[in-house]
């Protein structure tokens, strides 16, 4: 290979690709907007208690994308379909938040729309759903409590490859949660942090 050859590879690449994207599950959610009597409401899902993936925790609609779904826009509006049991008519995209890491293995495009109904049939992996004010959100500062994460290396991780083998000093790691208590509600994890992120832009 030439460097000709080199050049044209690389310059195919944008500045905001990100390295190992194809490997990563991706994912979408959607953030729920209801006006009621002239005050917006985000509204929220518990998970079912059956589920064997984070039984009874908050979240937005959304979930992993499919083959079929040709954008994550489209993935978080068929989730919200499906979960709700509304239309895609029922509700109005108004734009996205990014992108958000959570891990080295999943990418999630959360969403904001408008909900044009109140008149929901929840899916099976819905427990109950439940609205909190926009205004108590934005007034409420989250409790903030980290996770110190620490490395582990599998059995048979080949020590005698790297500087200082089994005495090498491995960067202990940390991430903040952050819990939103709203009635006999707790909302956190990915939720909370894509919530945290919602509120900071619309403070701004």
């Amino acid at each position: 290979m030439n460097i000709a050859e080199i050049s044209k590879r690389i310059s195919a690449i944008k500045a905001e690709d990100l390295i190992g994207e194809n490997e990563m599950v991706k994912a979408a959610v959607l953030i729920p907007l209801i006006l009621r009597e002239g005050h917006w409401h985000i509204l929220f899902e518990e998970r079912s208690r059956q589920l064997r993936s984070q039984p009874g925790d908050i979240c937005f609609p959304g979930g992993k994308m499919e083959a079929t779904d040709r954008s994550p826009r489209e993935a978080a509006i068929r989730e919200t379909c499906e979960e709700l049991g509304i239309r895609p008519e029922d509700l109005f995209v108004v734009g996205t938040l990014g992108r958000y890491l959570p891990s080295s293995q999943l990418i999630v495009h959360p969403y904001v729309a408008c909900l044009q109904t109140e008149t929901f049939t929840p899916s099976a992996e819905v427990e109950t759903l439940f609205t909190v004010p926009l205004d108590w959100l934005l007034k409420t500062e989250p409790e903030r409590y980290a996770v110190k994460l620490q490395p582990l290396p599998e059995d048979g991780f080949p020590f005698e490859k790297i500087v200082g083998g089994k005495a090498y000093q491995w960067r202990e790691r940390q991430i903040i949660e952050l819990f939103y208590h709203y009635r006999d509600h707790t909302i956190w994890g990915l939720t909370a942090r894509i919530l945290h992120h919602f509120l900071k832009i619309l403070r701004a």
